[in-house]
């Protein structure tokens, strides 16, 4: 075979390659040194767009242009300082907070794209619930669940996770959009990725050469994660989360345990600006059926920034101590 076709053959097997890996658009994704595609930025996943599809939409499972422009400009509208409720100190203003304000792009008016009807599937009978309360605090049984919030001041234990500093608001795993540090960025080694969100400095190393999981009997707050690539595609599978750890739609919500709790995260380059980030929860025990959720993830010219949750954190401190000094004022009017 001379030299001419033998490279004629080889471009033979390697063009239909190319076009599988191809987008529609024509745009490609970059390659790392080893070959893998390159995902390394730091992605911005904040969006007004509601994990579930309010009611009120019904069956529309997109917005109108003016649906969008509607929903974008009261967005806008609420983006401003408000004086806080009488006898209240308030929380943060504006300018820590980060919300966003845009749908996402398409304008689906939910992140759930299946089931269909943009909603959460129905819970199996006797699932545990938990249900924050912002303005005042729920008595709920141990352990709490949900990130934000609280059912008493006795001890850390009746705090919500995020404010104690063990899992942040919108970090998951799953990762979904909050009030404020909406950003992870990816890191990539031979063998190795890295997902480290901005929300108190949270870091998954998901290895990618095919090692088990660890065995049932151990569990963490982030579960134990392992990936591969499925083309383009990165797949990690995330399970062995800790019983306390349940999905929550939002920072104040905790639907069943981690007991059974199986995540699948794809991640997959779509232009030079954008992410496709996608999961699915598949949880037995708590669901009756599993869940889809898409978050298109747009590329933030910016870095990662410190979020010293631990040290310092005089959030939790005040709140506990503040509850024993009114401790000692009742019990010294007695």
């Amino acid at each position: 075979m001379s030299t001419r076709t033998a490279a004629f053959a080889s471009l033979l097997v390697v063009l239909p390659a190319l076009a599988a890996a191809q987008p529609q658009g024509g745009w490609m994704a970059d390659r790392t040194p080893w070959g893998d595609p390159d995902l390394q930025a730091v992605w911005d996943y904040r969006t007004i767009t509601p994990v579930e599809r309010p009611e009120r939409f019904g069956d529309t499972a997109v917005l109108t242009a003016e649906e969008v422009a509607e929903l974008e400009a009261e967005a806008v509208r609420n983006n401003v300082d408000r004086v806080p409720p009488p006898g209240s100190v308030g929380g943060y203003n504006r300018f820590w907070l980060d919300f966003g304000t845009n749908v996402i792009a398409g304008g689906r008016t939910s992140l759930i794209v299946d089931p269909p009807d943009g909603r959460l599937p129905p819970r199996r009978p006797g699932v545990v619930e938990q249900e924050a309360d912002f303005q005042r605090d729920v008595p709920e049984a141990r352990p709490i669940r949900y990130r934000s919030g609280g059912a008493g001041t006795d001890g850390p234990e009746d705090r919500g996770l995020s404010e104690r500093c063990i899992v942040g608001n919108n970090v998951g795993p799953p990762m979904l959009p909050d009030a404020y540090n909406n950003n992870v960025q990816i890191f990539q080694s031979p063998g190795y990725v890295v997902l480290f969100n901005e929300m108190i400095n949270d870091a998954r190393i998901v290895p990618l050469d095919g090692r088990p999981h660890l065995p049932d009997h151990i569990r963490q707050w982030m579960g134990d994660s392992r990936g591969r690539w499925e083309g383009d595609t990165l797949v990690v599978e995330t399970r062995n989360f800790v019983n306390e750890v349940a999905y929550g739609s939002n920072i104040r919500t905790a639907y069943g345990t981690g007991d059974a709790y199986h995540l699948t995260e794809r991640f997959r380059r779509d232009g030079e600006d954008l992410l496709h980030y996608e999961y699915t929860v598949d949880d037995p025990l708590t669901f009756t059926r599993p869940f889809t959720v898409a978050l298109p993830m747009r590329k933030l010219d910016g870095v990662i920034f410190e979020y010293a949750c631990h040290e310092g954190n005089y959030g939790l401190y005040n709140q506990l101590s503040g509850a024993r000094a009114e401790d000692r004022a009742v019990a010294g009017s007695r």
